[in-house]
């Protein structure tokens, strides 16, 4: 081929696509860790350094188009995240993370409208989902004191950890329930035992205010946990106990409905931990089944419980789980035969890795939620007797020596991740 070619796309194929109304090539290439690009341009991305934010145009119109390239091959190491700067990306709302992160990628925007924005249609096998961003705030609520009594209060954490001072409850008092984050800024409350075992449920909106009882749906249990799923904030609940052991899951939608039973997968147990990894997957862990037991179920992207995974890690129940990092979890403390503090931290593909040496008071029948976007806190539980101490988790899984007790100790309570604003 001879000649030069000008203004056109590169398509994976080889062949060259004209572009709508030009494509004018930036000369310079980009390294910095943000840029701010223009409608009709085309930009080389070198990510050699640092990973880089591109800002797309706050205004656009139908056919408006954009194109980046991975001018260095290094996207893989640091990625490329897009910032649609209050227009919609693929349909979604521009609080939704948009990476790109393959080796040599290249990416062909056009805007569509103001329903589905900028929409990818190169051939170029480049179109991520979008990520749905993390929670910055979390609750603990409901629980038992050390009277033996149950409550209905909440402790509000905020988006630097800090955990808030008892506020007056809201729904029924009941012990061992447990919570979810799900509507992605929402969170919800479900199943425990009230005088009996229930499976009411207490949605949670994103300013952390708890509503009164909704009215059980599904079969009623207590030991229960709850992980979020997919991308548009479903969530489920599964395993417990119903007076006997169970496997069953009840799947809650992006409204916060909670579905009716769907028969169990895995081996039915109670006292586990459900976290959230991978962007769009979760995983059930631990638990008490005929004995203590340390195996996993992973969860996929719409909802299906998969078969256990064989146990690595300290066997053993009353453990609580968060997700940490943007995209992974961490499973932690519990009662093997007597407290323990240890941890074990859950990669990206959902991969539970061995005992991390336990940091913080050794306790059980704890809860833990994600805060801040990419961080963990564990809290409360039972030592000798109940507490509120906590223990903080940075964005690398490290969990951090106690902090001193807020709120009215107690355990067998539940948490859960709500709220985008900081």
């Amino acid at each position: 081929m001879s000649g030069t070619v000008v203004n056109n796309v590169a398509r994976a194929s080889g062949t060259i696509a004209p572009t709508v109304a030009g494509l004018d090539w930036s000369a310079a290439v980009v390294t910095a860790s943000t840029v701010t690009v223009e409608a009709g341009k085309g930009y080389f991305i070198n990510t050699t350094s640092n990973a880089c934010t591109i800002t797309l145009p706050a205004e656009a119109e139908i056919g408006d188009q954009i194109v980046i390239a991975d001018y260095a091959r290094t996207w893989a190491t640091n990625a490329v995240t897009l910032d649609s700067n209050g227009l919609k990306f693929q349909g979604e709302t521009d609080a939704y993370i948009v990476n790109y992160d393959t080796v040599g990628q290249s990416l062909n925007i056009v805007f569509s409208d103001s329903t589905k924005g900028w929409l990818p249609v190169s051939d170029d096998a480049v179109a991520n989902v979008p990520v749905p961003p993390n929670t910055q705030r979390g609750l603990f609520a409901f629980g038992q004191n050390g009277s033996n009594a149950r409550v209905s209060l909440k402790n509000l954490v905020n988006s630097s950890g800090v955990i808030g001072s008892d506020v007056t409850g809201v729904g029924s008092t009941r012990v061992n329930t447990s919570g979810t984050t799900f509507g992605i800024d929402k969170a919800i409350i479900a199943f425990g035992t009230t005088g009996s075992i229930t499976g009411i449920s207490n949605l949670v909106n994103n300013s952390g205010v708890v509503a009164a009882d909704t009215a059980a749906v599904g079969t009623a249990r207590n030991d229960t946990a709850g992980a979020g799923y997919g991308t548009t904030g479903q969530a489920l609940f599964a395993f417990g106990n119903t007076g006997s052991l169970t496997s069953i899951k009840n799947l809650v939608n992006s409204s916060g409905v909670i579905g009716s039973d769907v028969t169990g997968v895995g081996t039915a147990r109670r006292k586990l931990g459900a976290a959230k990894f991978g962007v769009d997957k979760a995983i059930f862990g631990f638990g008490l089944a005929s004995s203590a037991t340390g195996v996993t179920n992973i969860v996929n992207n719409v909802g299906v419980v998969a078969s256990d995974v064989s146990a690595v890690g300290l066997a053993r129940p009353d453990v609580s789980a968060a997700s940490y990092g943007g995209d992974k979890a961490i499973f932690g403390f519990g009662q093997p035969s007597e407290n323990t503090g240890i941890t074990n931290l859950v990669n990206s593909s959902g991969v539970v890795a061995s005992n991390v040496s336990a940091v913080g008071t050794a306790r059980r029948s704890l809860a833990a939620t994600g805060y801040g976007a990419d961080k963990a806190i564990f809290a409360f539980g039972y030592i000798s007797a109940v507490t509120g101490i906590s223990n903080l988790v940075n964005s690398s899984g490290v969990v951090a020596a106690d902090v001193s007790a807020v709120g009215t100790a107690r355990n067998a309570l539940a948490a859960a991740g709500y709220s985008l604003s900081a």
